[in-house]
């Protein structure tokens, strides 16, 4: 299992061997959440893009 390091707190977040670009992962230790970027046959991430509702207002 591959592991990145969170940009918030440094901990490190695991990558299970499955899984796919654009998966969001969340920081154990903080509770951030991250997309994962493929490159290679490593991963990386970037700040998930947090969407709120629309409620029609």
């Amino acid at each position: 299992m591959a592991k990145v390091n969170c940009k918030e707190c440094d901990a490190e977040i695991p990558v299970p061997d499955d899984s796919m670009q654009g998966e969001i992962v969340t920081c154990p230790d903080c509770g951030e959440s991250f997309e994962l970027v493929k490159s290679g046959n490593e991963f990386s991430i970037k700040p998930a893009q947090v969407v709120g509702e629309d409620w029609g207002q």
